[in-house]
């Protein structure tokens, strides 16, 4: 797996988390331990481009991720599972764009 911790500031002595990496190592973890959990699924939604910024990811990824995300958070409370789809939705894409970033 790519190191995603970047140093920022002038002084580089502070380590800086990209936002929603926490679900995106979480969701890692769980691909690797064939768990099909909220951030498994995120991940496997965004597999092609977080490949192409280098993090290694289980060759055999679920199908259809994206409905069975939706599904999954439809089970919890399906009045909210529109809105909550997207906003995982939005801080996978937050990820991978800083992430591209500070591979530049």
């Amino acid at each position: 797996m790519a190191d995603t911790r970047h140093s920022v500031g002038s002084g580089g002595d502070r380590a800086q988390v990209l936002p929603g990496e926490d679900l995106i190592e979480a969701g890692i973890r769980d691909l690797h331990d064939r768990r099909e959990t909220i951030e498994a699924l995120l991940v496997a939604i965004g597999a092609p481009r977080l490949r192409r910024l280098g993090i290694e990811l289980p060759e055999h990824l679920p199908d259809n991720p994206e409905h069975r995300l939706y599904d999954l958070l439809s089970k919890d409370d399906s009045d909210s599972a529109h809105s909550r789809y997207n906003a995982y939705l939005r801080r996978l894409v937050s990820y991978e764009r800083a992430a591209e970033c500070v591979s530049r």
